[in-house]
């Protein structure tokens, strides 16, 4: 992905935690907030609650691979951080892409509303 397409700065986290919106399920919490660029960009978020560095970068991996293979799916012009939980490096991908789906629905910024 390119860098212009990511989220990099704590200023920008900040704002879409502060001012956005959020949706949460059991493997990921997704927090958007329109931005006037035109193009989404994305951030992902690794506790080091989840366990060591293997695990933190398996569900930041499997996160942005569900983001790459929906990003079709979603409107443009939005910032979306993807926070990783304790399940998202083990449960099923099946479940993860469903996770990811239903938060999108629910925050309407899947294309055609759902």
């Amino acid at each position: 992905m390119k860098r212009a397409y990511t989220l990099k700065e704590n200023y920008e986290f900040r704002r879409v935690y502060q001012r956005g919106a959020s949706a949460v399920s059991g493997s990921m919490v997704v927090y958007c907030r329109k931005n006037r660029l035109g193009r989404s960009r994305l951030g992902i978020t690794a506790s080091t609650k989840i366990g060591n560095a293997v695990t933190r970068n398996r569900a930041r991996r499997r996160l942005r691979e569900v983001y790459r293979l929906n990003r079709d799916k979603l409107k443009t012009g939005w910032d979306l951080i993807l926070v990783a939980r304790g399940r998202t490096a083990s449960v099923s991908w099946r479940e993860l892409n469903d996770a990811f789906l239903r938060a999108c629905r629910k925050l309407d910024i899947l294309e055609g509303g759902g």
